[in-house]
């Protein structure tokens, strides 16, 4: 893939595991920036180290540790996820290609995302969870090659980042955001806000919102 083909929010499979896109730096010998749909994990490679996928229905894949199946034929419900895979956002809006939001309010064929966007019926597929029967795992790109200890680790994803989440932010602690794929640190803990490093200050309940941030670096040494 060359590096003019690769646009922010694609999926792709990167070392035969399923990756979106969040930044491409031209400059940077490896330009691509992504996560790793499964557990948001951070990567970089080169434009030809990866390959391009998109996403339709029947398609399945982990998404921060649960199994999710894309449904064009199913409507979504309130909390469920979707997946944007045509944005066409109003002016208000601000979503992109194959944005992840969490429907709050339905309003006919229109649905408003816990982002506050407006997003219309035929711009996403609803992410229904668990894998539907005749649905496509494109979780790897090649199962052959997945091996056994690859699969149990995957079983106990969800388990492990359910946990994680339950966790109160400590300073020291890393969070991911979810939209820009940043990492920031904990830097003080007052009363109910949050400071991170990069100088935002957040209410507790907002950092802990699975929608905008997840934790990736738990800081065991510092207890509040």
């Amino acid at each position: 893939m060359k590096l003019y083909q690769v646009r922010k929010g694609q999926f792709v499979f990167f070392e035969n595991e399923l990756y979106k896109v969040y930044s491409i730096n031209p400059l940077a010998r490896k330009s691509v920036h992504m996560y790793r749909v499964k557990d948001m994990e951070q990567a970089t490679s080169r434009a030809e180290e990866i390959t391009f996928h998109r996403p339709q229905h029947m398609d399945s894949f982990m998404f921060y540790g649960k199994r999710y199946t894309l449904r064009e034929d199913l409507e979504p419900g309130i909390d469920d996820f979707i997946l944007v895979t045509k944005p066409d956002p109003e002016p208000m809006s601000h979503y992109g290609l194959n944005e992840f939001e969490k429907v709050e309010q339905i309003d006919g064929r229109t649905v408003l995302t816990s982002r506050q966007n407006i997003v219309k019926r035929k711009e996403f597929i609803l992410m229904s969870e668990g894998m539907a029967e005749g649905a496509l795992d494109i979780s790897y790109q090649d199962p052959s090659k997945v091996t056994e200890e690859q699969q149990l680790a995957d079983q106990r994803l969800e388990r492990k980042l359910s946990r994680e989440q339950e966790i109160q932010p400590n300073i020291g602690d890393i969070y991911l955001n979810l939209h820009d794929g940043g990492r920031s640190m904990v830097v003080a803990v007052v009363d109910d806000d949050v400071y991170l490093g990069h100088g935002e200050k957040f209410k507790i309940k907002e950092l802990l919102d699975s929608d905008n941030w997840t934790l990736v670096y738990v800081n065991t040494d510092f207890v509040l």
